[in-house]
């Protein structure tokens, strides 16, 4: 990871923008953009001599009546990374983005040190490993409804948040063999024709399947 990490922040709330802006630029960040909207961010870096932002803080909900999908798709697309902050009980739209690729999202109400090291974790390349948006799920009312076992969806859960399996078993008072048979469950139930190897592409996976529903559309395409 380069010395200094670049970052845009797409929100259409200015005060949240200088917000942010600040607290990167304490922090060390590059701060190299920030817009209201995808597309102003977007056009902003056509020129190929420019580099796109390692990581792009991007709101959920904005004014321009954009899409969920589109915008993270668009981002991605660019060359950047994706860690959506926005109110995490959005649960519909927080499934949206992960499926289209973001990287994990961090809730408006977070403190901004964890602000700043979720945005540390994504530019290093790796998924957010915080459980905001597994708990956005599961409060969904329609989540019972999903084509899992309350166990195999507990498992899915912590283990797609970031916990290692043996982790996931403790939590939850079972085996660690009994866990490992509920992941191979599920990965047999999500796997098909388009393997997950990530804990993230799993959920993803379950997200486009419709184990985990709410999606208009199908899912992501499998980036980190």
């Amino acid at each position: 990871m380069p010395s200094r990490t670049t970052v845009a922040i797409v929100d259409d709330h200015e005060a949240v923008r200088l917000g942010l802006r600040a607290a990167c630029r304490d922090a060390g960040y590059d701060v190299v953009a920030e817009t209201a909207d995808v597309a102003s961010l977007l056009a902003g870096f056509r020129d190929p001599a420019t580099d796109p932002p390692r990581v792009v803080l991007l709101d959920l909900s904005l004014g321009d009546g954009s899409s969920v999908t589109d915008n993270v798709r668009a981002v991605l697309g660019s060359g950047s990374k994706v860690l959506v902050h926005s109110i995490a009980d959005r649960v519909a739209a927080v499934r949206e983005a992960l499926a289209a690729g973001a990287a994990g999202v961090i809730p408006k109400s977070s403190p901004t040190s964890a602000v700043i090291s979720a945005i540390a974790t994504v530019a290093r390349g790796d998924a957010l490993n915080n459980v905001e948006w597994a708990s956005a799920i599961e409060a969904d009312q329609e989540f019972a409804k999903a084509q899992l076992g309350r166990r195999e969806r507990d498992v899915l859960h912590l283990y797609a948040s970031g916990l290692p399996l043996k982790l996931v078993a403790e939590r939850l008072g079972i085996a660690h063999s009994t866990a490992r048979e509920y992941l191979d469950r599920i990965r047999a139930n999500v796997e098909v024709g388009r393997p997950a190897p990530t804990k993230v592409d799993l959920l993803r996976r379950a997200v486009e399947d419709g184990i985990l529903p709410g999606l208009d559309q199908e899912g992501g395409d499998g980036r980190r």
